[in-house]
């Protein structure tokens, strides 16, 4: 069977196609003009170059598809709504069309838990309200999720939307890098009283997650968060991570209130001054320093999906990583240094926007 994956030289990505080879599938993968393919190519991987962005170029990419993984998008990149918005947005419709026009038979979304917003301090299912904050990630993966959810209503093509957790594991310089680099550094602090619970999940996990969305009956129509949902606070998250990489348990607290506002006064009058990303963003702020919960019930109730790896070993399994030099290894493209989630990110040369997708 052929299938087609976006993002494919994500932290994500990467697992998936380990994953989708067992199962013997022939996998292809979208891949920018100016993004180096060559680990790709080495795995067998067909490389087909467009761009998600310019509907023109999908077309060599979906053809003779049954399956389309659609990871791609922007993140964890300091640049305005605009561009968030033409990759997160118009480059999921401009791949769903394509989709359409060709026969693909099944689309997996993704979609994120911060479109429900943060901050809720309970268990949120598939039914409540997309809320998300004002971050330009979250307000354009909530907008591509209202997106597919209205295309689907009128479409042939089976389509499923997954909501996962931050997802983090070896490989990871966004999220597991950054903690552990802090905390091996004698530098992590916690915000507030470090109690709240932190949305994190580990990769192989999301991954079948995709598997299930991708080949069970009951998919098909659906929206699924795929997570962890017995999720260790931020102490406890820390402390883990620290002793895993030989580091320094944090114990200097900092109230989680001046740093919210802090961030925000940071994003709206200190960036634009400085044209630089703030070092705590609203985004990070809320995500580390919030409690967030994401209940799995419909995803294990209908697809069977079951969070394999507790928490706790995951960390083991990322600090390997960490503890082998994995940080300082430089990434394939510059892409790979800010997509947990596989995606793209832009780089503004004059007026042009170009992005490199992973």
């Amino acid at each position: 069977m052929e299938v087609l994956i976006t993002g494919a030289t994500g932290l994500l990505g990467s697992h998936l196609i380990k994953e989708l080879q067992q199962r013997g599938e022939d996998i292809r993968a979208l891949v920018l003009p100016v993004e180096n393919a060559d680990k790709l190519l080495e795995q067998g991987v067909e490389v087909v170059r467009g761009d998600i962005t310019d509907a023109s170029t999908l077309k060599p990419a979906v053809q003779d598809v049954e399956i389309i993984f659609h990871l791609a998008s922007m993140m964890g990149v300091w640049h305005p709504l605009s561009d968030y918005r033409l990759v997160n947005v118009k480059g999921s419709e401009n791949l769903y069309k394509a989709a359409q026009v060709v026969g693909v038979r099944r689309f997996v979304h993704t979609s994120s838990h911060t479109v429900y917003g943060l901050g809720h301090g309970r268990f949120l299912t598939e039914e409540d309200p997309l809320r998300p904050d004002p971050d330009p990630y979250s307000i354009t993966k909530a907008e591509g999720d209202r997106l597919v959810r209205r295309l689907m209503l009128k479409s042939s093509v089976e389509t499923v939307i997954l909501r996962p957790g931050t997802f983090f594991g070896p490989y990871d310089r966004l999220h597991f890098g950054r903690m552990a680099q802090k905390v091996k550094d004698g530098k992590g602090v916690i915000i507030g009283r470090g109690d709240n619970a932190l949305p994190f999940c580990y990769v192989t996990d999301v991954v079948q997650g995709f598997m299930l969305a991708a080949y069970h009956n009951n998919a098909p129509g659906n929206v699924y968060n795929i997570t962890n949902d017995r999720p260790l606070t931020q102490q406890e998250m820390f402390d883990a991570i620290a002793d895993a990489v030989g580091g320094k348990r944090p114990t200097l607290h900092i109230p989680y209130l001046p740093i919210y506002y802090g961030s925000i006064v940071a994003e709206k009058i200190v960036a634009r001054v400085t044209r630089t990303k703030p070092i705590v963003t609203q985004l990070g702020a809320m995500m580390f320093g919030s409690d967030n919960r994401h209940s799995v019930e419909k995803a294990r109730r209908e697809l069977g999906y079951e969070p394999k790896v507790d928490l706790r070993g995951g960390i083991k399994l990322a600090a390997e990583w960490f503890n082998a030099g994995g940080v300082d290894q430089p990434a394939v493209t510059r892409a790979g240094q800010y997509a947990s989630l596989a995606g793209a990110m832009s780089d503004r040369k004059g007026s042009k926007v170009t992005h490199l997708k992973k």
